[in-house]
């Protein structure tokens, strides 16, 4: 299995920006689908953004849609999260996770990150 370390986050002020990596360790981390999901105090964890093995197609939540950008480089064995325009509604900890679908749904994802927090200030 991969293991996954998100890094970046932080206290940022609204309209700010923030950019979350994940770092894996493990065999064959090209082979993994990737996302990102995100959970607030008192709320369910939420999809933000996903990205297939190569790169070339991505889901985003319509939350986030135009401020956020997932990208990979495999050869780095990396996945991050560009955050633009943040907005206090985003203030969460962020988690990378990893899996075998192309997919916006947490059970479809086997591997978790511990998370990293995010707050935005207003």
């Amino acid at each position: 299995q991969v293991q996954l370390v998100e890094s970046g986050g932080g206290l940022v002020q609204a309209g700010g920006s923030l950019r979350l990596s994940c770092a894996a360790s493990g065999r064959a981390f090209s082979s993994y689908d990737m996302g990102w999901f995100r959970q607030a105090p008192g709320k369910e964890r939420e999809f933000v953004a996903t990205i297939s093995r190569s790169g070339g197609y991505t889901i985003y939540a319509d939350s986030v849609k135009g401020r956020f950008t997932i990208s990979r480089d495999n050869a780095k064995n990396t996945v991050y999260l560009q955050m633009n325009s943040l907005k206090p509604e985003d203030t969460a900890v962020y988690y990378c996770a990893g899996g075998s679908y192309y997919s916006s749904l947490p059970s479809d994802f086997a591997s978790w990150g511990q998370g990293t927090q995010v707050t935005v200030s207003s």
